[in-house]
Order: structure tokens, then C-alpha cells, then sequence
């Protein structure tokens, strides 16, 4: 049915390569009443045929554009389920730290403001988009991002956006409104998935006004033909002048009506492509930029790496044992929750078989375990039990810890700090009683399958480079192990922002991902700007893509889908290019050879008559829109190659292929219409 509705002169009008088919379309219906009067040009039949395939060229065109939009719009019904009109807890000021509001008024969610203050409880759903400003709280977004697994939302840092339509499983929040009602996240993203605010990108304007000329040239071209026609019958004396009807089959099928009927459907289903892998992009010109990034800037943690380091070995000094060491590290970590202390107490049970021990009074530890937590300030932890003083930290705080009980700190202690520290490892100094043991080593495990994934990208010409807080020793070793073509160490918002102007200062394009709200200032600058759903609001709005699942691996996928997409739209414009050439040995002889026989020699498919000729060219014309909608829709398959090999390929796939399949096209075409005895 849309494709009907698309039919009306005021949208297809933004499609001048369309809009002269359905021009040519109502002038060859009007041409076929005519000839009903018996004053035809051609008999009713031809130009009733003829007309009926421009309708349908117009109609094909059409359908491969309501199909990409209307997958788009299953999303945003889908979309549009989870948004609630719910009621809302309003509060009147920000209550004091950890404090429970005890005082609220309940009102719609749809008369919320931007900066209005609400509650919401276990059980709740959010009524609009927000920042924390209190409580931490389990909230479960599944309605958003498909991911069932709760996640954990707070005041303070880089997770405390939420959205309006998730659900709080546990504990209490006090959020701030970031948005008025109608420019929430979820209906930014209904009205991006729809493809409502969809506006063309760069490459897809340049593209329509190079169509748009061919199709100028070749209405002229077409125009001049019949008088030429008139002038060449009286200079032979022989033949019969050519008609309007030959004169539009003629003029659509050498206007690349293929690339001009799937133009719209491409760019829409790039965009559904990233839909389906739960990334929202703003806006088309973000994919196109995504297809031509030059440099990809990744996060070492959990981009490259796993995002928490790992224990993977304990080396003691001279004159303790293993066993002692790894007692002494799995003591110090018990009350860790860090995922580091974790795997500290995991490779003592893994290595020694050590078990867990009871916080409680024993024989052994009459006044039971007394846990030191970590803090900022002394950056070490600990374990005090019978006497016995424990502790673990980083090689800095540890070594003034030992100095400042009157203690040199011994040279092999140092010497095992400095190599862990060359290798890429995070070493952690464990001391007994002001005693040093030896050095925990944690490890940034990398990604599988990463170092291949940054060859292929390096074969496409893309240069990828690592982004961390860590040292240059540490930056260093984890970028040869991971494969990355270059690193900034000890990265900060202005060294992020510096980088990024300076490679786009070199005419390259720049992609990022970040979800914090220093990573905002790079995100507005970069070409391709992939924020974290889990991220800040100031995160989100300086990007110009939103990743739902916060997968910052994702953004090589992004560059991958949007090449796909540029190779998709270049690919089947060489098709429709190069498939015009057969049109011209089809219908040229077809509709001058009765003036001039010689041209009879470019016939050679050898069909069966002239209007045979014209029909068949016409209903190919027609079936190859349709015939490449899937193509357009699933995108071209993506190989990671050099441009060069790439260009290759297209050629002789496309071009060549767009050369020779008309050809074939035609003449069995041709031959149906002969067998059925329904061509003269």
C-alpha cells in the first residue's frame, strides 16, 4: 500500500530519476486512452503494455523503499511498546546524602520538565530520561537494549544516566530530568528508526544531482530524436517517424533508473543494519563517515582488553617461598571485592589449594581477622590478625610504607617491580609484618581474536590506535601484544581532544567511542562519535551513535557495516551503469531501422521484432529493480581488503556482470514474448 502512496507527484518529486519514470508513465496511459479511439500511435496493446511496465518500474522503485522503512518501523513499534505513560513521584528539592524522601507528589510522567526532581522505588517504572543526583540502585533495561542482566545505576560517575521506560529492581533513586517531554531518548530514537528525520547524507545528495544529470542529458537526448526522426524519413524517402511511446521506453531505460530506485532503500537499510546490532546512529552522514574512517581511536579497557586485570603469578624475593607469598596475598584479599583482589584469592586456591578463612575468633587468630579496606589516600589493603600485619598496595605506597617503619626497600624488590612493569603487568608489593614478601603480577588479559581483526583492518587502510591512563611502559606492552598500530599513554580529555584534531588536521576521518562525561569534548570532535547507553547524558548527546549494549568492541563493527554500506551503494551504481549499454543494441535498430537498414547490424541478439525489442528492454528494466531489492536491503557482502582489490572486484563483478546480464535478460525476455505470440 505505501508503495501506492508513494506515488503522489509531492514525494516522488524528491526522486528526479522516479519522477521522470512516472511522468513518461502518465503520458503513455494518456497515449493508450488515446489509442482506444482508434488514433493511436501504436496499437492499444503496445502502449497499454508499455505503460503497464513504467507503472510497475515506478512501483518496484517505490517498494524497495517502503520495505527498508518498514522494516525500521517494526523497530520503532517495537520501540514505541516499551514507552509507558506512567505516573510519577515528584519531589520538591534534592534530599539530604543517603537520605530517603519522604515526601513526594504523584503527577502524570507526561507534565515532567527538564530539571524536575522525582523518586522511583523498587518496582518503578522511569518515567523520563535523567541524571542521578541520589542513591544507587539495580535497574533493568532490557526494554531498551534486549540485555536481560540487570544493571547497576548511581550518583557521582560516569553511570548515572537513565532512561525513561526502564524499570528499578532494587533500592531507590532522586533523578534530575534532563529532557522535555518528547525529546526523550526513546523518542529520539522512534523518530531515527522510522527514518521520519531522516535526511540524505553528502555522498547520497552528490549521487542524486550526478543521476539527476544523466537524467537531464538524456531527456534532452530523447527530445531531439523526433525531429531528427522527421528530418531523417524525408532526406531517405523510407521509413515511418518514431513515436512518443518508443521515445519514453527509450528515454527510462537509458536513465539509470536501477541505482535511482534503490538509492533510498540503501541508505535506510545501512541504518537498519546498526538497528539490528543495537546501535542507534543520529543520523545517516554518521554511517557514511563510519564507511570512510581513516583512524580508529579504541579504550585499552574493555575494548582491547577484558576490563579487569587478572593475578597470574606471584614471585617472591630471595628467602620466602611461594606458599608463603601466595598465603599472605590470599589473606590481604579476602575482603576484596575488586575484581583484582577476586582473582588474587583464585590463584592462591588454584596454585596451593588455600581455602577461605573464618573472620570469627580461632586458636589461630584469637582476635579474628582485621580487614584494612582500601582507600585512596594510603592505595594499599590489608589483613591485622594475632600480631601479624599484612598488607598489599602499589610499589609507591608500599616502598614509603616500608621506609617510614625505618626499612630499606631491598634491590631485588625493585628489580621485579621495574620488569612486571616492562612487560605490561600492574605489579602489587605485598609486605608482612613491614617485611616485603615479593610482587603479585596483574595482567591485562587482551581479547581474542583481536590482533587478527587489526590486520584485516589494516589491510583496509585503517590505523588503529590504543587510548589509556596507563604508563608508556605498560601502554607499550600491550600494544605490540594486542597488535595496535600506535598508543597515547596517560590519556586525558585534552590529550584525547589534541590527538583527534591532529589526525583530522591531516585530512583523516576520526572514530571513538567514550561514555564519560570528560570523554564528551573528543566525542564532539570526532567524525564518528559512539557513546555508551550506559554512559553520561553529556556523553550521549556530544555522540552521534549510541550503543544500547555498551560494547565499545562494537565500533569496529560500526566501521565494518558502514563500508558495507558504501560498497553497497557504489556497487549497484556500476550495475546500473553498465546495464544501460545493452538498451542502446535493443531499441536504437528497434526504432530506426525502418529509416536506415544498416543500423539493423547493432541487432545482434537478433530479437525477434522492433517492438519485441522495445517490450523486452522495458520489462527488464523494470524486473532488475526488483531482482536487486534483497541485494540492497542485506548490503553487499564486506570483505576486509585493500580499496584497490576492492575496486577490482566491483568492476568485474558489477560492472562487467552489469555489462553481460542485459544482454542474457533481454533475449529471454525476447524469447518468452515470441513463444506466447504476443509481439509483432
Amino acid at each position: 500500500m505505501d508503495s501506492f502512496v508513494k506515488l503522489d507527484p509531492r514525494s516522488m518529486v524528491r526522486n528526479p530519476v522516479m519522477f521522470v519514470v512516472e511522468v513518461g508513465s502518465l503520458l503513455t496511459s494518456a497515449l493508450w486512452f488515446q489509442s482506444l479511439t482508434g488514433q493511436g500511435e501504436a496499437s492499444p496493446w503496445f502502449i497499454g503494455t508499455i505503460s503497464i511496465w513504467l507503472w510497475f518500474t515506478v512501483l518496484f522503485a517505490n517498494f524497495s523503499e517502503a520495505l527498508a522503512e518498514g522494516r525500521g518501523k517494526a523497530q520503532a513499534d517495537a520501540l514505541r511498546r516499551t514507552r509507558k505513560d506512567t505516573s510519577a513521584k515528584k519531589l520538591d528539592r534534592i534530599p539530604a546524602k543517603a537520605e530517603h524522601p519522604a515526601k513526594y507528589s504523584v503527577v502524570p510522567s507526561s507534565t515532567l520538565r527538564q530539571n524536575d526532581l522525582f523518586l522511583v522505588e523498587a518496582g518503578d517504572i522511569l518515567p523520563a530520561d535523567g541524571e542521578i543526583v541520589e542513591g544507587i540502585a539495580s535497574v533493568d533495561e532490557s526494554a531498551v537494549t534486549g540485555e536481560s542482566a540487570p544493571v547497576i545505576r548511581e550518583s557521582g560517575g560516569d553511570r548515572s544516566a537513565v532512561t525513561g521506560g526502564t524499570r528499578i529492581i532494587s533500592d531507590w533513586l532522586v533523578v534530575r530530568v534532563s529532557v522535555n517531554p518528547g525529546e526523550g531518548f526513546l523518542d529520539r530514537m522512534i523518530g531515527l528508526v522510522e527514518g521520519a528525520k531522516r535526511q540524505k547524507t553528502p555522498n547520497e545528495i552528490a549521487l542524486s544531482i550526478l543521476l539527476a544529470s544523466f537524467t537531464i542529458i538524456f531527456l534532452t537526448v530523447c527530445i531531439t530524436l523526433l525531429p531528427f526522426s522527421l528530418y531523417s524519413i524525408k532526406t531517405a524517402g523510407q521509413g515511418s517517424p518514431i513515436t512518443i511511446t518508443v521515445l519514453v521506453a527509450l528515454l527510462v531505460c537509458l536513465i539509470p533508473t536501477t541505482i535511482g530506485g534503490l538509492l533510498s532503500a540503501i541508505g535506510i537499510a545501512g541504518m537498519d543494519r546498526l538497528i539490528q546490532r543495537n546501535v542507534i546512529a543520529m543520523s545517516g552522514r554518521a554511517v557514511e563517515a563510519a564507511g570512510d574512517v581513516d583512524v580508529l581511536l579504541l579504550d585499552k579497557t574493555g575494548t582491547i582488553t577484558l576490563g579487569n586485570r587478572q593475578a597470574v603469578e606471584f614471585i617472591p624475593i630471595q628467602g620466602v617461598t611461594d606458599f608463603e607469598l601466595g598465603e599472605a596475598a590470599q589473606l590481604s584479599s579476602l575482603a576484596d571485592e575488586t575484581p583484582e583482589g577476586r582473582s588474587i584469592v583464585v590463584l592462591a586456591k588454584e596454585k596451593f589449594g588455600l581455602r577461605g578463612h573464618t573472620l570469627t575468633p580461632t586458636m589461630e587468630a584469637p582476635e579474628g581477622l582485621k580487614f584494612i579496606p582500601f582507600t585512596a589516600q594510603t592505595r594499599m589493603s590489608g589483613v591485622d590478625f594475632d600480631g601479624i600485619h599484612i598488607r598489599k598496595g602499589s610499589p609507591d605506597s608500599m616502598f614509603e610504607f616500608i621506609t617510614a617503619n625505618g626499612d630499606a626497600v631491598p634491590r631485588q624488590l625493585t628489580e621485579l617491580v621495574e620488569r612486571i612493569a616492562r612487560s605490561g603487568g600492574t605489579p602489587l608489593v605485598v609486605v608482612k609484618n613491614n617485611q616485603p614478601l615479593g610482587v603479585i603480577h596483574l595482567k591485562d588479559i587482551v581479547k581474542g581474536g583481536l590482533r587478527e581483526r587489526f590486520n584485516q583492518l589494516r589491510k583496509m587502510g585503517i590505523k588503529t590506535v590504543m587510548i589509556t591512563g596507563d604508563n608508556p611502559l605498560t601502554a607499550a606492552a600491550i600494544a605490540a601484544e594486542a597488535g595496535v598500530d600506535d598508543f597515547l599513554a596517560q590519556a586525558t580529555p585534552e590529550k584525547k581532544l589534541s590527538l583527534i584534531r591532529q589526525y583530522q588536521g591531516e585530512g583523516k576521518l576520526v572514530a571513538m567511542t567514550g561514555d564519560g562525561t570528560n570523554d564528551a569534548p573528543a566525542l564532539a570532535q570526532a567524525d564518528v562519535a559512539v557513546a555508551m547507553n550506559t554512559g553520561t547524558q553529556p556523553a550521549r548527546e556530544a555522540a552521534n551513535m549510541v550503543d544500547l549494549d555498551s560494547n565499545p568492541t562494537k565500533l569496529i563493527e560500526i566501521v565494518e557495516i558502514g563500508k558495507q554500506l558504501l560498497m553497497t551503494r557504489g556497487s549497484l551504481t556500476t550495475f546500473s551503469i553498465a546495464n544501460d549499454v545493452s538498451k542502446y543494441f535493443a531499441i536504437i535498430p528497434a526504432a530506426f531501422a525502418s529509416t536506415y537498414p544498416q543500423l539493423q547490424g547493432l541487432n545482434f541478439m537478433h530479437l525477434y521484432s522492433p517492438q519485441s525489442a522495445i517490450l523486452s528492454a522495458v520489462i527488464f528494466n523494470a524486473l532488475i529493480i526488483i531482482t536487486l531489492i534483497p541485494l540492497a536491503l542485506k548490503g553487499v557482502p564486506y570483505r576486509p581488503k585493500g580499496a584497490e582489490k576492492l575496486l577490482r572486484e566491483n568492476l568485474l563483478i558489477y560492472g562487467l556482470g552489469g555489462l553481460i546480464a542485459p544482454f542474457i535478460g533481454i533475449k529471454l525476455i525476447d524469447m518468452l514474448l515470441s513463444v506466447l505470440n504476443v509481439v509483432h
